[in-house]
């Protein structure tokens, strides 16, 4: 029937198809891992242990040398994103401070939609259209991952420490991928071909984690935040990306929202009473900015590597016709 061959014309079909079943299945079927149990609500759920896997197999095609180039990219868009984050916020907070506007968006909504970026979209592209180096930048950028630097961008005072338990618990397995990967070239070539096999899987638990319902409630604000998201974000990690040598498709991949940014609102408002009359509306705008993201995120990466591509080509072809002048031509 040709559906993988169909689907791979399709930018980042493989994450965003899945990702979108799962939604659509948990909107009109939601208490289908509970009715089921067993290996089918763990399926639903699970996205966390998938993605671990792979992590893991996606260190293992990654080669120690590589590792300086891992901490300059996954730093330099980690640092670019939150950046952004907190500047925009800081720039809204001036005009409605904890309040809010448009039938719900707040500062809240904003920072914790720009902060958080879908690993599993930027890794799906970053495989089809990137570099194995660039896709384990997100082994740093995942750092970004729940509240903490949600409420570092909005000030929130009183935490106390930095979670290094969670920094640890972001990078080993793909630590440990890159170890047994350089220890063993038959486990790299192993471990490195299920890497991409596990995509549409952890896809789907993310997906199954939203409800079309209550992003339908976001109404145009929603959807704009997500524009918002991809258009300022993508700008800046697009920069930030050329200017640490690459070619602008890994930052570009990042400019969406992750999927467990939308139990960040309610997070922050626990650890500080000032947001918990935002907190509400700011997850169902956080989850709109998590489903548009994810569907415009992957057609920009897709027109700019074709883009890319096309160049490539007709530098090649230029190359070509300027070796095959001949001597006495000359």
């Amino acid at each position: 029937m040709k559906i993988k061959v169909t689907l791979d014309k399709i930018p980042g079909s493989m994450m965003l198809f899945p990702l979108l079943l799962g939604a659509i299945l948990n909107t009109l079927f939601p208490g289908t891992p509970t009715f089921f149990g067993s290996f089918t609500g763990a399926l639903w759920q699970g996205a966390l242990p998938i993605l671990a896997v792979f992590f893991f197999c996606m260190g293992a095609t990654l080669s120690f040398k590589s590792t300086p180039h891992i901490l300059k990219k996954g730093g330099a868009l980690l640092i670019a994103k939150i950046a952004v984050a907190a500047i925009v916020g800081i720039i809204v907070a001036k005009f409605i401070g904890n309040g809010m506007i448009l039938g719900g968006l707040s500062v809240l909504a904003i920072v914790a939609a720009m902060n958080d970026t879908n690993g599993g979209m930027y890794m799906a592209l970053m495989g089809q259209f990137g570099k194995a180096e660039d896709a384990g930048a997100y082994s740093i950028m995942s750092l970004e991952s729940g509240p903490f630097l949600t409420m570092v961008s909005l000030g929130i005072a009183g935490l106390s420490g930095f979670p290094w338990q969670t920094m640890v618990g972001a990078i080993l397995p793909m630590v440990l991928g890159m170890v047994v990967g350089n220890l063993d070239k038959d486990c790299r070539e192993f471990f490195g071909k299920a890497a991409p096999v596990l995509i549409p899987f952890f896809a789907f638990g993310l997906g199954a984690g939203l409800d079309f319902k209550k992003v339908a409630t976001a109404g145009i604000t929603g959807i704009l935040l997500g524009v918002a998201v991809v258009v300022i974000t993508g700008s800046v990690l697009f920069l930030v990306d050329r200017l640490t040598g690459g070619n602008g498709i890994a930052g570009l991949a990042a400019a969406t929202t992750a999927g467990n940014a939308a139990g960040v609102p309610a997070a922050v408002a626990a650890a500080n009473p000032a947001y918990k009359a935002v907190a509400g509306p700011a997850t169902i705008m956080v989850a709109a900015s998590i489903i548009v993201s994810a569907i415009l995120c992957p057609v920009i990466v897709s027109w700019y590597a074709n883009r890319l591509k096309k160049k490539e080509k007709l530098k090649l072809q230029e190359q070509s016709g300027m070796n095959s002048i001949p001597t006495n031509d000359i």
